[in-house]
């Protein structure tokens, strides 16, 4: 994991509660993407966008919520479909 998404996670451990300490750095992209875009702030997702990049985390997003089951929030996932849509060209 790279060093700026490792310091999101760290910066927002309570997020991360089922994860153990020596687990953290071991995350995956994908996972870190669910958790704040589930459970973060609208701070933590900006920090996201900055660290990956908007077409990256629509990628990751689009992959994840386009699966039969997925561990999104039905509110969750209209938002963030509705915002990728309207600003990541290659999303529509």
């Amino acid at each position: 994991m790279q060093a700026q998404l490792y310091q999101l996670v760290k910066e927002n451990r309570p997020l991360f509660w089922s994860v153990g300490e020596k687990q953290l750095e071991d995350l995956s992209e994908q996972s870190v993407v669910e958790t704040i875009l589930n459970l973060g702030n609208l701070d933590n997702v900006k920090k996201l966008f900055v660290i990956l990049g908007t077409g990256r985390v629509a990628d990751i997003f689009h992959q994840q919520s386009s699966q039969k089951r997925n561990n999104y929030y039905p509110q969750v996932t209209h938002f963030f479909d509705a915002y990728f849509k309207r600003h990541v060209q290659k999303y529509s």
